[in-house]
């Protein structure tokens, strides 16, 4: 059973490390453009079509947990070089999916290989 973490900016490097304690976990994160409360969907039509499928292909995959981080609304992340996640992770692009381990991030699909089943399913099978 995958487990489901939401993070903030605030939280997350203590989700992350919480997560990344136990080795048997397989530790994943996805970047994402915050829901808006009229849709209750990501501005991020990339996002909206990436999220179901992403949490579709880590159902298999033992010991798996999803750590969601929520980049903000469009004027919060479009142009803002200075965003807490560029910064620190030179994230560039939403959606983001990072496996993620005691070294920090590592392997990734960026934006439409994130949507992309064939390539999800192979990306969070391997180790």
């Amino acid at each position: 059973m995958v487990k489901f973490i939401r993070a903030g900016v605030d939280e997350f490097e203590y989700q992350v490390n919480q997560a990344i304690k136990d080795d048997n976990n397989k530790v994943f994160v996805v970047f994402f453009g915050t829901e808006v409360d009229e849709t209750n969907e990501s501005w991020c039509p990339d996002c909206v079509i990436a999220d179901p499928l992403i949490r579709k292909a880590l159902v298999p995959v033992p010991n798996a947990v999803l750590i969601e981080a929520p980049v903000g609304h469009r004027h919060e992340w479009k142009g803002n070089v200075s965003h807490p996640y560029r910064v620190k992770y030179n994230l560039s692009a939403i959606p983001t999916l990072f496996k993620w381990s005691k070294n920090g991030p590592g392997a990734s699909l960026v934006e439409e290989e994130a949507a992309d089943i064939n390539r999800l399913n192979a990306f969070v099978q391997n180790e």
